[in-house]
């Protein structure tokens, strides 16, 4: 088939007016955010940069997450705010550091001898309804709640044994708001201090220890250089923790970003998983820098008590916290009655 000159020059004619009539097209400019959170840059090698890595690459130049470690923007105690009011986009951190105006705030981190094992947290949040019950309370205050998962048990890591509650007496112990109310009781004296400056304050005899991790942070951020022993009670299997959104900049997300987010957040929340669960107990077995002792079972039992003291007096503090109370007492009665290996 030939082509006039006619038919050509007629083609030609109507290709220059679709492109003139065609929009022009221009990069646009990829979104940023800045999270940070509450880990310092050892531990957050661990717990969250993997996954913000990971989103960056998969977004290939849509949104760009910039990660910031604990204190670096703002102090830890005041990422709420911060988050809250659009000075920073996105938290990692549990509700009682970042001292978050809910009524969940002080189940967030360590809530005394609720939990047994870090898949306990998952399984509270995803089948026994916490995770709708957090996201409300946090759409109150403007905030979107992203998704909850476990990181490590609460252990203690001293200067000198404790073989006894005897032994708590008078320690001075960095931990966490709620936990040092509970641990109080015990004549345990809770020291706040930014997270940089607790190796210091342990080697200048500030503190007598910390009830911040399990074994493998200590390990990890350096801690068991500056303790020597590590109590295996615990005062909580799991601290839950969470990633939080400002409400606005979440909303003005395209779906697949929001998406993409939640996934890349599912992935750090698996990777505790596995990374704490082998750690915990390998540096048990074979780490050199801490003694083990055990406060006997018998005796331990009168904290396992007190928690129950404590669970009913949180509870008396409003409806939503009695309602969050009476899952976590509903869930460990399940898991008692259901036996080994949910509960020995």
């Amino acid at each position: 088939m030939t082509t006039t000159r006619r038919k050509f020059l007629t083609a030609g004619a109507a290709a220059g007016a679709a492109t003139l009539a065609a929009p022009a097209v221009h990069a646009q400019a990829p979104i940023k955010w800045r999270l940070q959170t509450y880990a310092g840059p050892a531990l957050g090698e661990h717990v969250i940069k993997p996954a913000i890595d990971a989103f960056n690459e998969m977004a290939q130049g849509q949104m760009e997450i910039e990660l910031y470690f604990a204190d670096q923007l703002v102090p830890t105690s005041e990422l709420f705010r911060a988050m809250q009011k659009g000075t920073i986009d996105a938290v990692q951190s549990d509700d009682d550091s970042m001292a978050s105006p809910t009524e969940v705030t002080v189940f967030g981190g360590y809530f005394p001898l609720g939990l047994r094992y870090s898949l306990d947290v998952p399984a509270l949040f995803n089948t026994y309804g916490l995770d709708e019950i957090w996201k409300a309370e946090y759409e109150k205050v403007g905030v979107k709640h992203i998704s909850a998962g476990s990181w490590d048990p609460c252990n203690f890591a001293t200067k000198s044994p404790i073989n006894s509650l005897a032994d708590l007496n008078g320690k001075r112990v960095f931990t966490f708001p709620t936990a040092g109310r509970f641990l109080s009781r015990f004549g345990v004296v809770p020291v706040t201090l930014p997270w940089e400056d607790v190796e210091v304050a342990l080697q200048t005899g500030e503190l007598d220890g910390i009830a911040w991790s399990g074994i493998t942070e200590d390990y990890t951020v350096g801690w068991s250089k500056v303790t020597d022993y590590f109590l295996t009670n615990n005062i909580s299997g799991a601290w839950i923790g969470h990633f939080f959104a400002n409400m606005d900049r979440w909303n003005e997300l395209p779906p697949h970003l929001q998406t993409m987010l939640k996934i890349a957040m599912d992935s750090s929340h698996y990777y505790r998983q596995h990374w704490y669960w082998a750690g915990e107990a390998k540096l048990r077995v074979e780490g050199t820098d801490l003694k083990l002792t055990t406060i006997p079972d018998a005796e331990w039992k009168q904290v396992e008590a007190e928690a129950q003291k404590f669970w009913d007096e949180i509870a008396a503090e409003s409806e939503t916290k009695a309602k969050v109370v009476e899952i976590i007492k509903k869930y460990n009665d399940t898991m008692v009655k259901a036996g080994v290996p949910y509960r020995y």
